[in-house]
């Protein structure tokens, strides 16, 4: 025979949770005995486990109630349907937690999977995870402002990272996000990237203005200055 703490602590709840069974019917309350303590037996902490059970698993208490006095073939049923309730629940929580992991890097919400390609590749390619973002913000205003064009810069972007040289330029100027503008080095990196232009006859359209998005003034004072000096190339031919 056990105490109302024992009995209490074999299922894992508190006395006061007990007595709150006693109090709405859920669980008999037994009769004192002569020192003037209640003992419950085994079918009560029998009882009291499955009532836990249920409860923790989001069972309303009223229906616990129907449960406990249930055929055995209908309380069985009625806990495959439990069951299965607690499956959903399951997949929504993961689809909920994918969902929040997407929100993370926020591609995966609001552009189509051939631009998140693109980006899991870059990420594959080295491409520091700065210029990802950038480039990622990018695609966002384009399938704002012109989602028509989606589709040929798709192409376009897939055929550049394919090409060996255009991927070197692109790493090139990923690396020299953090350089001085007034580094040397950059003078040899602007001069290849007005050679690829010219040789791809992307006027203002090759690595220049692709690989360094709108933002550049903001992401590197370094990517600002290829920018500005394969502009100004780029006017001078023109002219």
């Amino acid at each position: 025979m056990l105490t109302i703490g024992r009995l209490a602590a074999t299922a894992g709840v508190t006395v006061r949770t007990v007595r709150h069974y006693h109090h709405v019917g859920l669980l008999p309350e037994p009769e004192r005995d002569v020192s003037g303590y209640r003992r419950y037996g085994a079918q009560a902490a029998v009882d009291l486990i499955r009532i836990r059970t249920l409860a923790d698993a989001g069972v309303p208490l009223a229906r616990i109630d129907a449960l406990l006095h249930a055929q055995p073939a209908e309380f069985a049923s009625a806990i495959t349907d439990i069951d299965a309730e607690l499956q959903r629940k399951i997949d929504q929580l993961n689809e909920y937690r994918n969902r929040i992991t997407e929100l993370a890097s926020g591609e995966r919400l609001v552009l189509p999977s051939q631009v998140v390609a693109i980006l899991d590749r870059m990420r594959g390619l080295g491409v520091s995870e700065q210029r990802v973002r950038l480039e990622r913000d990018s695609w966002i205003l384009l399938q704002a402002l012109d989602p028509g064009s989606i589709p040929q810069r798709i192409r376009d972007k897939n055929a550049g990272f394919d090409d060996p040289e255009t991927l070197r330029l692109y790493l090139a100027c990923d690396e020299s996000v953090d350089w001085d503008p007034q580094d040397p080095r950059l003078d040899r990196l602007i001069d290849d990237l007005d050679a690829w232009e010219i040789k791809y006859q992307r006027d203002g359209g090759g690595p220049g203005t692709q690989l360094i998005s709108s933002r550049i003034s903001e992401a590197s004072p370094a990517w600002q200055r290829i920018l500005d000096a394969l502009a100004h190339r780029a006017e001078r031919r023109r002219s």
